[in-house]
């Protein structure tokens, strides 16, 4: 690569929330960063793993093959302690079997259920955490799949703005938030998709 022409990196999603958390930390250091939306001829790539690090793998592998670039795909969730680490692998299609209210969005339809299904567990057994996956694989076949964990505490009412996905009813007791409540810049060097990015950032 010329010092002049920055690395092309394609991130394999098309969550406008993910790809804004991922997008921001890379291009600082001149990774020029594009996301699905850029490859239309791709669609739907079906994640049938059964764990975090198998479903990122397929998700770099599908998008390094078509674009002949790096591709860096994350696969994150929340770990219930309560649920036996549900909704786990299947955190964003958690209550797809659930009819939707009117006007309510994906993320608070899963909020909804999740709320719901943990309604009688006390304060003290409400532990959860995010984990975050992240693989990066190359055109060559050159793979690497990294992990990051953040604790926090279940709430059991909505708190916050910011984020996305389950954001507003993890509560983190070490900063007094829930992650929604955490400006973008704070989010990105604290959580579990930060921690697993630095440390592919480095391979980059």
């Amino acid at each position: 690569m010329s010092q002049n022409k920055a690395l092309r990196v394609v991130l394999a999603t098309s969550n406008a929330g993910k790809v804004r958390e991922l997008a921001d930390p890379l291009t600082q250091f001149g990774v020029e960063v594009v996301g699905l939306s850029s490859y239309p001829e791709i669609g739907e790539i079906e994640e049938n793993g059964t764990t975090f690090e198998e479903n990122a793998l397929i998700k770099a592998r599908a998008v390094a093959a078509v674009t002949g670039l790096v591709s860096v795909a994350d696969d994150s969730g929340l770990e219930v302690d309560a649920l036996d680490n549900a909704p786990g692998v299947y955190s964003a299609r958690y209550a797809d079997d659930w009819e939707s209210q009117p006007g309510e969005s994906r993320d608070a339809r899963n909020i909804r259920k999740l709320l719901h299904e943990t309604a009688s567990v006390p304060t003290e057994g409400r532990g959860c955490r995010f984990v975050s996956c992240m693989a990066a694989v190359r055109p060559d076949g050159k793979e690497m799949v990294v992990r990051g964990t953040w604790e926090g505490q279940l709430l059991a009412t909505p708190r916050g703005d910011n984020g996305f996905g389950y954001d507003p009813i993890v509560y983190l007791p070490e900063y007094g938030k829930t992650s929604a409540e955490l400006d973008p810049e704070e989010k990105n060097r604290i959580s579990h998709r930060g921690k697993a990015l630095r440390r592919i950032r480095e391979v980059l």
